[in-house]
């Protein structure tokens, strides 16, 4: 299933050099087949995964209940920005295919929408090891032997598990989609449970109790900014739709899901977190196992309610990395079918899979699950430098969209620009803000996995005859090179640590 590669560029300011005719190896056209239900689960299957299911210990662990609060709403007005972004952009820039790293790349030319991909692809296949992880941490609860999920028997399960769903995927992207939109309904079930039980047991004085939190916990600005990779590693998964924006059967879809997903997990998460803070006390959910719904909803049904929890997390987990197998592949697709990847990425198998592309993905994920066996890598810290990964991508996205809007581009010459003018620029200043409470740690590291994609375009660009760095390509690279060297020199020292 190929993907088709933009007409019209320079109509939608795209900066960068005209990309090489699309490899020999590439497919015709892709069928477009993937209707809304789809695309909504895509959505709502990649949001909802691990994280809602330890949520309230993540939360509570540096933040009292007003500032979790806070951090909602921050999260949830800057999420909704970008969400009507990518909805905007959607059907305004139809040209456009995987919106991740085409807006990227139409903002700051090839070697910003390369990074982009890389960035996102990274994250994603990061992600899906954390996934692994969590997944058999839960199913410790009936199989003690899995211990934290990161013991020899749990990586060995977990690698088994990779390879199964890569089968599924490697059979078709359409049959592995419905296969995610079934799992999608079947979390929202006990999800659904967990609300309405927790709701029924909620205590107004527990949730009074310490509502600023703690004074270790430090100021309020402090702890809403811890909040802030966690909230939004749960709503990664929002660009999904967009991500297979080229194999949607209707454009307009694209955004309809986009919507649909955002509103569906903004209220599941937020009801998640603010209300297990009215069954225990912030103290109390900071020393919960994760996952630590499982702990809220025993306090109120008894044993029953966190064998519960696991089950649903087992089924979450499982769809989630069904769908970010499929959103990582495509990000290593597009860009190969547009000439910034190696031509041996856009590669299909005779079920119009990205057959290269998902053997890639999933050799990776593997080698981080052992490496996570050796270093002990906790499913907290994993998600953290994931989510990292991702900043950069969404920035772009906001950029993008702000120049958009500001020329005119996609728009008819009477029509008004200024709301998406305005909801653009907010996505953007979200953008900065999360780059600022993510921290220099995590943007260290995240330049530490930036940095090595630059051979992989260096490849790609000899591949078509080009130079491997042109411009002002040469600076970003730079700037990449050094934060990556100060990053391995701090974890040589040891003044860095994931």
């Amino acid at each position: 299933m190929s993907l088709a590669r933009p007409a019209s560029q320079s109509q939608l300011g795209l900066q960068a050099s005209t990309p090489s005719a699309p490899p020999a190896t590439a497919a015709a056209p892709a069928t477009r087949a993937l209707r809304l239900p789809a695309l909504g689960a895509l959505v709502i299957g990649s949001m909802i995964g691990s994280g809602i299911f330890s949520l309230p210990q993540n939360m509570a662990s540096g933040a009292g209940a007003g500032a979790v609060l806070l951090g909602w709403l921050i999260t949830g007005a800057g999420m909704l920005a970008l969400a009507f972004v990518y909805q905007s952009l959607a059907t305004r820039q139809p040209a456009l295919d995987n919106g991740v790293y085409a807006y990227a790349r139409a903002s700051g030319g090839d070697l910003v929408g390369f990074s982009s991909a890389w960035g996102y692809w990274m994250s994603a296949w990061i992600g899906n090891a954390s996934y692994l992880v969590i997944f058999f941490a839960a199913l410790a609860t009936f199989f003690p032997q899995f211990g934290e999920g990161n013991n020899a028997a749990a990586i060995a399960a977990a690698s088994v598990l990779l390879w199964a769903m890569h089968g599924l995927t490697l059979a078709g992207v359409r049959s592995a989609a419905f296969a995610n939109l079934l799992t999608t309904v079947a979390k929202l079930v006990p999800l659904l449970l967990f609300v309405a039980l927790v709701a029924v047991a909620f205590n107004t004085d527990t949730f009074a109790t310490g509502f600023w939190g703690a004074p270790a916990l430090g100021s309020v600005l402090d702890q809403v900014k811890s909040t802030m990779l966690i909230t939004v590693w749960v709503f990664i998964g929002i660009e999904g739709a967009s991500v297979y924006s080229a194999r949607a059967e209707r454009r307009a879809d694209v955004g309809r899901a986009t919507l649909l997903g955002f509103f569906v997990v903004l209220a599941l998460l937020m009801a998640v977190s603010l209300l297990s803070l009215g069954i225990l006390r912030q103290e109390e959910l900071a020393a919960l196992k994760n996952p630590s719904m499982a702990g809220v909803l025993e306090r109120v049904t008894g044993p029953w309610g966190a064998k519960l929890v696991s089950i649903g997390l087992v089924v979450s987990v499982g769809g989630a990395l069904l769908a970010w197998i499929l959103l990582a592949a495509e990000t290593l697709f597009t860009p190969a079918r547009e000439g910034l990847m190696p031509d041996v990425l856009a590669r299909e198998n005779a079920k119009a899979s990205p057959s290269t592309a998902l053997w890639v993905t999933n050799g990776l994920t593997q080698g981080m699950l052992l490496l996570t066996l050796w270093a002990s890598a906790t499913y907290q810290a994993l998600i953290m430098l994931a989510t990292s990964m991702i900043l950069v991508p969404y920035l772009f996205t906001g950029v993008h969209a702000l120049r958009s809007a500001m020329k005119g581009t996609g728009y008819a010459a009477a029509e008004s620009r200024t709301r998406d003018i305005l909801l653009a620029g907010f996505a953007t200043v979200y953008c900065v803000w999360l780059l600022y409470a993510a921290g220099p740690k995590y943007l260290l590291l995240s330049a530490l996995l930036y940095a090595p994609g630059l051979a992989v375009f260096a490849w790609a660009r000899r591949e078509r005859g080009q130079a491997a760095l042109q411009g002002v390509e040469f600076v970003v690279a730079a700037v990449l090179i050094g934060a990556a060297a100060v990053a391995g020199w701090m974890l040589a020292n040891g003044s860095l640590a994931l």
